[in-house]
């Protein structure tokens, strides 16, 4: 699950096309983009080692969040209605609270590099849910055909074997699924719902706003009970850290100048570079395993969500 939400202008301003960026300033921020969004995933396996995974996601969205939105009121003056703080919470609750929580929990039981692969079947889900909403569209032969596709790449990612004999961890993957299924739904939602016109403050509301969820639902767990920062592993430290500066504060930024700037359809490959990105992190410092099968199963999902989205696009166009 990536750390913004997909409620960002798409049009290109008079300044953006005046001022235009250098190749090298676009590089780097693709870059950053990623390889802070593609190594959260390693990060959260860190960080949820010695932290209880729910308190820790919501403290960083919370942390993140304050910033973002501090930054917004500093820098632009932005302010917040009731009306804006209504659609932040039910938007920050979908993608956030449940579709970072699903990944934060679920990573205590599967690969990080795995948890990325099935997380990129969340534009399969957006499409299904965007089909099947009242008023709905059906999708273009190539989007449905990337939709099969990369259901046959999860059913073999998830299947029996696909990890050095053993399957992947069923709770886990039906977290990671449901998860997904919560962000899309989420994107969807906050696409027409009443957000702040600063990109900026929107996103930091729904941190704050999904954020605070998550920590309720900590409570709700029992995680305050055997939350011991003090005995927290350096690794845990740094994982949350990270996750608050690279994940929420650098990636977000990389994405929001990006699309200003630069081809939407372009900025999206973010969807099917990061898992390639998580599965070589995961495989290189954690030394998750990774077989035949995995890489067979990653090829299949990361080309069915490039099919989908270069597909939708060409839709809307």
């Amino acid at each position: 699950m990536t750390d913004t939400t997909a409620r960002l202008p798409l049009a290109h301003s008079a300044t953006d096309r005046q001022a235009r960026p250098s190749r090298a300033m676009v590089l780097t921020a693709y870059a950053a983009l990623y390889v802070s969004w593609g190594s959260t995933y390693l990060a959260i396996r860190y960080a949820v080692q010695t932290l209880p995974p729910f308190a820790m996601a919501g403290a960083r969205f919370v942390l993140a969040g304050a910033l973002l939105a501090l930054w917004a009121w500093w820098r632009d003056g932005a302010r917040a209605t009731a009306a804006n703080w209504r659609a932040a919470a039910i938007a920050g609750t979908l993608l956030l609270a449940g579709g970072n929580g699903a990944v934060v929990w679920a990573e205590q039981r599967v690969p990080s590099g795995l948890a990325a692969l099935l997380v990129a079947s969340m534009p399969f889900w957006m499409v299904l849910v965007e089909w099947i909403r009242p008023g709905g569209r059906a999708p273009r032969a190539g989007v449905a055909i990337g939709i099969a596709v990369g259901m046959i790449g999860i059913a073999l990612l998830v299947g029996p074997g696909s990890l050095s004999g053993g399957g992947v961890d069923p709770l886990g993957a039906a977290a990671l699924v449901l998860g997904s299924l919560s962000w899309a739904i989420g994107s969807l939602y906050s696409r027409g719902a009443a957000l702040p016109e600063s990109a900026v403050l929107a996103t930091g509301l729904e941190m704050l706003t999904g954020g605070m969820v998550l920590l309720v639902v900590a409570a709700i767990a029992g995680e305050y009970g055997r939350l011991d920062v003090a005995h927290a592993s350096h690794a845990s430290i740094a994982g949350y850290f990270y996750l608050v500066v690279f994940g929420s504060l650098i990636g977000f930024s990389a994405f929001a100048w990006l699309i200003r700037v630069s081809k939407p359809a372009l900025v999206s490959t973010y969807a099917f570079v990061n898992p390639v990105v998580a599965v070589l992190l995961g495989w290189a410092i954690a030394h998750e395993p990774v077989g035949p099968r995995t890489v067979v199963a990653a090829a299949i999902i990361v080309g069915a969500v490039a099919l989908i989205t270069f597909g939708a696009g060409r839709s809307k166009a």
